[in-house]
């Protein structure tokens, strides 16, 4: 799993003034204190994937069971959780991330972004 991790780690820390720090025994990212992205090891079942914020409706547009699901605690904000343990397409997990990033942080810093 060291691969997901370290390329998890690598979009996440791209971002504009993102940081890491383990949150629930798991890595997780933030941007000024909030969290955008957390790692999630098998720590509600037996997969690995990683829980992001998301825009509105995102969740409910991209939940299938297979790849997307609605994660536990956060699930109800709206936060969206993604596989890792299926075939992952990184250029669609890096919009999901980018996209995670845009939901939590300030307006300033997703102004540095390129847009899509």
């Amino acid at each position: 799993m060291g691969d997901e991790i370290e390329r998890m780690r690598a979009l996440c820390m791209a971002l504009p003034e993102a940081s890491e720090k383990v949150s629930h025994g798991e890595p997780a990212w933030f941007v000024r204190r909030r969290m955008f992205v957390m790692f999630a090891d098998r720590h509600h079942d037996d997969r690995v994937g990683f829980w992001c914020a998301a825009p509105p409706g995102v969740q409910e547009a991209l939940v299938d069971g297979e790849r997307y699901f609605r994660p536990p605690y956060v699930g109800h904000r709206g936060w969206l959780g993604v596989y890792l343990d299926v075939p992952v397409d990184w250029e669609e997990t890096a919009e999901v991330v980018e996209d995670a990033y845009r939901t939590i942080a300030p307006k300033s810093l997703s102004a540095q972004l390129p847009q899509r």
